[in-house]
């Protein structure tokens, strides 16, 4: 449990040196428009299929550490790479090739996290999972606000072409670095489906109800959400014009309040079921989108500063929720399928999210001012509460079944009695 802290320290620098608010820029700086920002944005998410592939391998492949070293390795190897493109590509085909690395990078990506899921599910006790992973979010978040702060400065700083050499060293050290650490994870003895065929284990998850219900929702939710939360920076960017500091500075904010409130959400784990839990962070996400109206009447950094603490507990707890659900919510054998299903699922409404949202903002830039600064993210918070508030009680709904049995054990909490049962008990 040491090596998995110690791992997540240098692949949370290079996130966060090349990933969030730092990204946008780096396409803009490539010569992106809102659609290239919105595609680029989306494809960690679309990625995300190439889990139903992996989950049938694993079957197979049973080394999974030797799996998760490579993909992760190739993953970063990959994202480190694209700080070449300057210097090597022309520059109208730059985004082009820009977009093919980061889709492969991100794929591998995707793939080692099955590994890497199946691997942690097993090396943390459950009854401890809640609050070891509160702090090891804490702790990793930290880092993140620190890469993140640094990362900025040194674009507002220096000329873009040099504050980007910098990081892109930076983050390939960092490579190096992960690459060491994951090699020290234990290859943990593997527990294969009884499923008689590929059909059948694909199978699994799909008749679980209970499962499935929370997945499309949960899927749904993520559409809504990334037609605007994956695009707050480029709209500070572009259309309040604000300086990269600023931009890394509120960001940083964000990552701050997410990292003090995974401590507080892992704690509460422990006591409330997560599915209870999850009803109360989606609404927060929401919020923060309709806060975005108090620039019409407050200072806009004041605003900027409120919305991105809003969503720092919502997606803290949402981050830290999600991951307990879909180890907690899942039977060990046929884990990495669930895993699977539900990153496909939600990779898909997360890939077509922002891909929407660039295409609205770019048919906006005509617009009223208004409708370009805050009028997409009050529409999309609006819509959010609604679907929180009116479909989220009923398919989050806590206590019953198989999935409340699996949730119990995982939490160290005794199951509330089923009322029916399930198949094969």
């Amino acid at each position: 449990m040491l090596t998995l802290i110690l791992e997540g320290i240098p692949a949370n620098i290079i996130a966060n040196l090349l990933g969030g608010p730092i990204l946008t820029i780096y396409v803009v700086y490539l010569g992106g428009t809102a659609s290239d920002v919105g595609l680029v944005v989306a494809i960690p998410a679309l990625a995300n299929l190439v889990q139903l592939v992996a989950a049938f391998y694993i079957q197979r492949f049973t080394n999974r550490r030797l799996l998760l070293f490579g993909f992760a390795v190739a993953h970063r190897a990959l994202w480190a790479a694209t700080g070449l493109i300057p210097f090597l590509v022309p520059k109208p085909l730059q985004v082009d090739v820009f977009i093919g690395l980061f889709l492969t990078s991100f794929a591998c990506a995707s793939t080692s996290s099955v590994f890497w899921t199946s691997i942690v599910a097993d090396m943390v006790p459950a009854r401890i999972r809640g609050r070891y992973f509160g702090i090891r979010n804490t702790i990793h978040w930290a880092v993140a606000s620190v890469a993140l702060l640094i990362g900025g400065q040194i674009l507002q700083q220096l000329e873009e072409r040099t504050g980007f050499v910098i990081l892109y060293a930076a983050s390939a050290a960092c490579a190096v670095w992960n690459a060491v650490e994951l090699w020290r994870y234990p290859d943990l003895p593997f527990e294969r489906s009884a499923a008689p065929s590929s059909a059948a284990l694909f199978a699994k998850p799909l008749r679980d109800a209970a499962y499935m219900k929370a997945t499309v929702f949960v899927s749904a939710f993520i559409l809504l959400q990334n037609i605007a939360v994956p695009l707050f920076s480029y709209v500070m960017l572009e259309t309040l014009d604000l300086s990269k500091w600023w931009i890394t500075v509120i960001t940083t904010v964000q990552m701050i309040v997410t990292m003090f409130s995974y401590y507080y959400w892992g704690n509460l784990n422990a006591r409330y079921e997560t599915r209870t839990l999850l009803l109360w962070a989606l609404p927060i996400i929401a919020a923060s989108c309709v806060l975005w109206t108090g620039i019409e009447l407050l200072p806009v950094l004041l605003v900027l500063i409120v919305v991105n603490a809003a969503l720092g507990v919502g997606l803290g707890g949402y981050n830290l929720l999600i991951f307990n659900f879909i180890i907690g919510d899942t039977p060990k054998a046929d884990r990495p399928m669930y895993v699977a299903v539900f990153s496909a699922l939600t990779g898909a409404t997360g890939f077509v999210g922002p891909l929407l949202g660039g295409w609205i903002y770019r048919r906006i830039e005509d617009g009223p001012f208004w409708l370009q600064s805050y009028g997409v993210s009050l529409i999309v918070g609006a819509a959010l509460l609604a679907l929180t508030l009116t479909a989220g009680p009923f398919v989050l709904k806590a206590g019953s079944g198989e999935a409340s049995a699996r949730s119990a054990a995982a939490s160290g909490k005794p199951a509330a009695k089923a009322t029916t049962k399930t198949p094969g008990g």
